[in-house]
Order: C-alpha cells, then structure tokens, then sequence
C-alpha cells in the first residue's frame, strides 16, 4: 500500500525515539494510552510509521513553552514519519489533519515544523491539481521569454470600479500583463463585485480587440462556496481570464471546488502565511504547503520577493521560488509571484539568485508611486528586467534606461 512521508524539525526535551513515537502514535491510530481496540495487526496497517531520526543541535532554552519534563536541554532534529494512504484516502482536509494535527499541541515538542511532504503516484490520478501554471499563464498573457509584470489596484480598497477601470485602462495602454485585486477588495460598499468585472472587462477587451493582447485581471471571488461559484461564471461569461482566492481563508475544500472547474487560471494569495511559517519551530515550511495547495488546483502562489518590506529572508524566498518551480508529477509548473516592497531595483538580484524568468513579478507602489506615474512605472519594470538579464549591473540599468533612472531615485533607498 503506498505511503504519504511527512518530513519535520523538532525540539523536544524526551528522548527523540520515544517523543517521534508518540507523535506517530497520536496522528494515527494511538492515544495517551493502550486501548483494547488498538491490535497489533491494526497497528501494523494503519499505525505511522517513524521512518529516520537525525540529531541537529541541542538548545539551553525551549523554543516554545509546554513541555511537561526537561532531561539534560532541548534536542532538535529532523525526523520522517510515513502513513498509509488507506487512513485518509483522497481527502485533503484529513491529510492535512494528519499531517498538521494535533501534533502541534502535543507537550512532549517545544518545536515543530512540517517541512515537506513526499506524496504517492496515485495522487495525480486522484486530483485534476494545476491545470494551467507557467505555461497556461504565459500563453493566456501571450508573453514569452521574460517574467509577467504585474501589480495590485492601490488603494488596496475605496476606489470606484470606474476608478479602478480608468487605473486598468492607462496600465493596459503601458504594456502591463497582470492586475489584480487587493486581497481586502472583494465587494466593498462602493465597488459591487459585478459592476467591478464588467467596468473592468469592458476595458480589457476593448484594448485586446485593439491591440491583440489581452491583460490578466484576477478578481477576488473569495467568499463561501456557491458565492464563489457564481462569481467564477460571472467572470467567465464577461470574457476573464483569471480569478484571485485568498486561499488561507477560504480553505481546502472551498479552494478546491473553484479550481476543480478548469476554466480560469487561479491566482492563490497565501496572506496570513506569517502565522503559519514566522516562528522558525513552529507551522509549515513553504515546500510542504505548496504541494498541499498544488493538489487542490492553484496556478499562481504567492512567495514573497528579494528585499521585501515583511520579516522574510532571501534565502527563504529562494526556496520558496524553486520548490514552485520543482515538478509535481506532471503537472503544470506553478508559477511563483513575486510581490511585497518590489520595484526594478530587486530584479537584478532576483536574476542572480535564481536565474529564472518564470515568475510573475508584481510590484504595488513600484509602479503605482513612479514619478512618470503608472505608465513610467511599468515601463521601468521592463527594463529591469532587460537590463538584469542581459547582464547589466543596476548602476549600468540606471545610466542606460530614463525610467528605470527615474525609479532608482525615487526607490533606490528604500
């Protein structure tokens, strides 16, 4: 029977074997004590299963408090337990409940953190997982060779849609491929989610009658399940590409319905990730939660970027951008979006450290806040790009492009 492998880092004050065997214990067929029920040979069909144990270092102080014992300082180490699919099937609220449980309340860990998961061939039978991602994305935007420019409609809320649909039409006409929703604009009192669609696609297929190409909008349909429905046939029938969820939010299953309809590309904002992933023993580490989010359909998932306004490191940005970008059977790739504190000055690094262009590279106030004004902004995000690619440093970019100049005096200390 195929097995799902949970990979974690740990802290516990007991001894690592006995503390990696409750933890197995608790997230499958044990308790806090024997139960009659509990036989040997269910035990060795459903039971999990510690597959490794290896050590790290030891800390004077826990990283959490609720440990009920101490015995000579807090051991961590990195441990692999396996299930058998026969306990949760082809559920991903129970997988997750397994995976993330109540393993995170168990007294016996000061620390602990899923890091990833190994999931089994049979899977990709079982979900449609993303349909669309890097490839779907590009050929919908018809862009080919470098990363997708995007940005957020800022002010993030309190804009007309007529407001918002002028905004669209002067970043359209500046060669913009990507706009979004801000994840706290979804129906406002002053904006109605359907009058908001048809403003915006009004201008967005007028400029692609025009011009041949067609700007992905991502509407947030976040809200319960048949309202998302609805809004996702609404966007559809007025000729959109794209539809936004607040995946964190919504949840699996609500997540899992929009994107199981097959017929938009599903930007997935993951706000709220700080409270998953912040404490460095604690939540989830960014491999293991896009894989969950790739089985239930996403396209597009957030990563955070180089230098971002958040508390998020560079390295982590990295990993986060390469485990999009590592294949999940043979599923579309998904495609990582950089966002948070970005303009041109970041691209550069962002090339070196990844060397990719499969990203879809947002920038809020970096385009929004550019001296030339939205148009300029665009224009300077192109030619960082360019300039990044094709080996220029960001002093040589500056001296060679007007607007990407303009952007390094405006940004350039921030």
């Amino acid at each position: 029977m195929e097995r799902i492998t949970a990979k974690y880092y740990v802290e516990t004050p007991f001894a690592l074997d006995k503390a990696a065997a409750i933890l197995a214990g608790e997230q499958s067929s044990g308790t806090f004590v024997a139960v009659p029920g509990e036989t040997e040979e269910l035990k060795q069909r459903f039971a999990a299963r510690v597959e490794s144990i290896t050590p790290a270092d030891v800390a004077d102080v826990p990283a959490m408090p609720g440990a009920t014992a101490k015995q000579g300082g807090y051991q961590r180490a990195h441990i692999e337990v396996s299930w058998s699919v026969e306990n949760f099937g082809y559920n991903l609220p129970v997988l997750v409940s397994t995976l993330q449980g109540n393993l995170y309340e168990l007294s016996q860990f000061t620390g602990l953190k899923l890091m990833d998961i190994t999931l089994p061939a049979s899977y990709q039978e079982h979900f449609k997982g993303t349909q669309f991602g890097i490839a779907g994305t590009r050929k919908s935007c018809g862009v080919v060779g470098r990363p997708l420019i995007g940005t957020i409609i800022k002010p993030s809320i309190g804009m007309t849609p007529e407001d918002t649909a002028a905004l669209v039409k002067t970043l359209a006409e500046a060669g913009i491929d990507f706009v979004k929703d801000d994840e706290l604009q979804s129906a406002a009192a002053n904006s109605s989610f359907e009058h908001r669609v048809d403003t915006i696609m009004d201008v967005i297929n007028r400029h692609a009658d025009k011009t041949g190409k067609k700007v992905m909008y991502a509407f947030n349909l976040s809200d319960e399940i048949d309202s998302m429905l609805r809004r996702y046939e609404y966007i559809l029938k007025a000729g959109g590409t794209c539809a936004m969820i607040s995946v964190n939010s919504v949840g699996l299953s609500g997540v899992k319905k929009v994107c199981d309809q097959g017929q938009l590309v599903i930007h997935g904002h993951r706000n709220g990730w700080g409270m998953l992933n912040r404490h460095p023993l604690l939540g989830i580490e960014f491999p293991a939660y896009q894989k969950i989010w790739r089985l239930a359909g996403v396209d597009q998932l957030h990563v955070n970027g180089i230098q971002n306004k958040f508390w998020e490191s560079d390295d982590s940005v990295v990993r986060s951008i390469e485990a999009c970008l590592t294949p999940l059977f043979s599923w579309p790739d998904l495609l990582p979006v950089v966002s948070s504190g970005q303009w041109g000055g970041q691209a550069f690094e962002t090339w070196r450290r990844t060397q990719t262009t499969d990203l879809l590279y947002m920038a809020g106030g970096g385009i929004m806040a550019h001296p030339s004004g939205p148009a300029g902004g665009v224009t300077a995000l192109h030619q960082a790009w360019e300039g990044a690619v094709n080996g220029l440093s960001l002093e040589e970019a500056e001296a060679t492009y007007k607007e990407f100049g303009q952007s390094v005096k405006k940004f350039g200390g921030k």
